[in-house]
């Protein structure tokens, strides 16, 4: 018992002193090569700390656990919105940029709608609705290089060398990791002890840990004032986790869609509607309310799903 506290606490340890060098490691490489923090959070941020969920849902599907592939991407990207960036907006107040509002929120909503209606319509993830989402990755992809070509804004000198720069990104990213699944068992073992059910461990525990390095870097970016940061993870992660996550582990093998996961997809595409209407009412400026709002959403998500 005593040992499994102090591997929890280890844990969170680890977890916060890694998002502060995956931070500093992602700044670090926007202004060595002049390319927008947007773009990095889209990019290495949000595919960094994506990494526990593509490896829930490419590892599920393998072993025949559909439902833990679906469950996990369009619950992660629920927290994603609601809980992490609604926690961070309440750190500090962030500000989204034009094309964040005008063509990544809506990309987002467009993949998430997509995703719900191909679910529910074809009652699975085929081998060429996969292929259409990795050729949507790729697509988003080029989007962004085109963007970062385009924005010279940031011209920023970095000290630091590419060698420095690339340990501070894995060494963080493993801490992140390795924290996260320090913290994931050190608190099943825990919650065993005092005798709470599987269940209610698999619906709190495992699926809040996987979103912890969202969360850790998202928190540690919003105290170090990176609004693009922040914004592009989270954006960044929800297109990453359908697209090429979804992607991926349905190239592997078509992915069954269960019937109660059409309710969850018109949830989470909800949610990123409410995202694009919170960043125009507020124009394009998420502070301590908009906050709140979003983490009272997911507290009444969590209670309804729970319950029912």
């Amino acid at each position: 018992m005593l040992g499994n506290i102090f591997l929890l606490v280890l844990g969170f340890v680890l977890l916060m002193r890694g998002a502060d060098v995956f931070v500093d490691g992602a700044v670090a490489v926007s202004r060595r090569l002049h390319i927008p923090e947007i773009v990095i959070g889209l990019t290495v941020v949000a595919m960094g700390t994506s990494a526990p969920e593509a490896a829930v849902s490419i590892l599920g599907n393998l072993h025949g656990a559909s439902g833990i592939s679906i469950g996990n991407i369009i619950g992660s990207n629920i927290a994603n919105i609601l809980l992490i960036l609604g926690v961070a907006a309440c750190i500090s107040t962030l500000k989204l940029t034009r094309n964040t509002v005008r063509y990544e929120i809506p990309f987002v909503i467009f993949i998430t709608a997509l995703l719900g209606f191909v679910g529910s319509r074809y009652g699975e993830i085929s081998h060429a609705f996969a292929e259409m989402l990795l050729v949507l990755f790729v697509a988003f992809l080029s989007y962004l290089f085109m963007t970062s070509q385009s924005d010279t804004s940031d011209k920023v000198i970095e000290r630091k060398s590419g060698f420095h720069i690339i340990v501070m990104i894995v060494a963080g990213l493993i801490a992140l990791i390795w924290g996260s699944d320090m913290i994931i068992n050190s608190a099943t073992a825990i919650a065993k002890y005092f005798g709470v059910p599987g269940r209610v461990i698999g619906l709190t525990i495992v699926a809040f840990g996987t979103s912890l390095p969202e969360l850790s870097t998202c928190v540690v970016a919003a105290i170090k004032k990176k609004s693009d940061l922040v914004v592009g993870n989270i954006i960044g992660s929800n297109i990453f986790n359908i697209l090429f996550v979804l992607g991926l582990a349905g190239i592997i093998s078509a992915i069954p869609f269960d019937y109660n996961f059409i309710g969850d997809a018109v949830i989470a595409t909800g949610v990123a509607c409410v995202l694009w209407f919170v960043s125009f009412v507020t124009n394009k400026k998420l502070g301590r309310y908009a906050g709140i709002l979003f983490v009272s959403l997911y507290a009444v998500y969590i209670i309804h799903t729970v319950v029912l």
